[in-house]
């Protein structure tokens, strides 16, 4: 028999053990639009939800994928941003997560071809989400910048432009490298976890929006990208990295290209860090340090699908569009220092089992 009088009283509880009961109880009841109802009418349940299951997964969520950049109001991806390191400060008070990060990449420009450079930044966000009915949408909202950004031009592939990076023209390049970082900053960003996987979109959307996507997938694999990029001649992109979890899977590649055709190599993560860091210093494309582990050439016009079985790891699937590396020779066109002959490519990378229909 339970003592009356030794229970404690729900409206006696610390709000740490009532916040423990609703998360018990939309875990229990999570179809149930009761609980998700109040969970999203709640602003406390909410932060407290995300500062101690969300915001610690900011940082390794954040390292383990590039960032497309993009030259508006061209919406297809021109370069790449890879951050390196990350560190989340949570406070409690406000409400707010500061997230310190740095990291390098390279973007193509038609006044300096392949533009390496470094970032370095601190943002201040206020944090939510909303439990919709098919997808939680995690939104970063930008409170303030609180130092940076810090833009450095690294190296510039064509060497006039390098040589006149020292005048008026540094400038450009510079201002140009900090109008995309602080766009990127100050349009916060949304993630929307569903069934499908998480996608992720610059700007806060709203359910049930979801970001733009080239392709349609909805065979229940996890999604890890789906967008259009740009390679211009004599260049790579590195899409990814992709983490395949576990033994039995797969990365499943839909891929269709406008302009020349294409080679495409997989290709570990270390070896495509090592890769892109000899091309951020300035060094000339070459092959890769290590052969692919595979590679097969993309045909214009045509959706190609490939199933890629591989073992646990991490890996980059690279877009070349250049003599240097793949079999396919990009021909010659006088306009490509300018943008002509570029590779427009939309693709989706989805991960499966290996045995799975595509």
């Amino acid at each position: 028999m339970v003592d009356v009088e030794r229970r404690p009283s729900l409206l006696l509880m610390p709000l740490r053990h009532k916040l423990w009961l609703a998360v018990f109880a939309s875990l229990l009841f999570v179809g149930c639009p009761c609980f998700r109802d109040a969970v999203n009418a709640s602003p406390e349940v909410r932060w407290w939800l995300f500062s101690n299951f969300g915001a610690q997964r900011i940082c390794p969520e954040m390292q383990k994928r590039a960032a497309p950049l993009r030259l508006a109001p061209n919406p297809n991806a021109v370069g790449r941003f890879f951050p390196e390191q990350c560190q989340t400060t949570v406070n409690d008070a406000a409400q707010t997560v500061t997230i310190a990060f740095s990291g390098s990449g390279f973007a193509w420009t038609p006044i300096g071809g392949r533009v390496a450079f470094t970032v370095a930044a601190s943002v201040e966000y206020r944090m939510d989400f909303f439990m919709a009915e098919e997808a939680v949408y995690v939104w970063a909202r930008p409170a303030r910048i609180v130092t940076g950004p810090t833009f450095q031009v690294t190296s510039i592939e064509y060497k006039l432009a390098n040589w006149a990076a020292q005048g008026p023209a540094g400038y450009l390049v510079n201002t140009f490298g900090n109008q995309i970082v602080s766009s990127e900053i100050a349009s916060g960003f949304t993630v929307v976890h569903g069934d499908e996987g998480d996608e992720f979109a610059l700007g806060i959307l709203q359910p049930p929006q979801r970001p733009p996507r080239p392709f349609d997938t909805s065979s229940g694999r996890y999604a890890f990208a789906n967008e259009t990029t740009e390679v211009h001649p004599e260049q790579i992109d590195l899409l990814g990295p992709f983490e395949v979890a576990a033994n039995g899977q797969a990365l499943f590649a839909r891929l269709f290209v406008k302009g020349p055709a294409l080679d495409v190599l997989i290709i570990q993560r270390g070896t495509g860090d090592l890769w892109r860091r000899t091309l951020q210093g300035g060094g000339a494309l070459a092959p890769p340090p290590q052969p692919p582990l595979s590679s097969f050439s993309l045909v214009p016009g045509i959706e190609q699908r490939q199933r890629i079985p591989l073992a646990p790891g991490q890996y980059y699937i690279v877009l070349d569009n250049s003599s240097r590396c793949g079999t396919v020779n990009p021909p010659f066109n006088p306009l490509g220092a300018f943008g002509g002959n570029a590779a427009v490519v939309s693709y989706a990378v989805e991960l499966g089992d290996s045995d799975a229909n595509f």
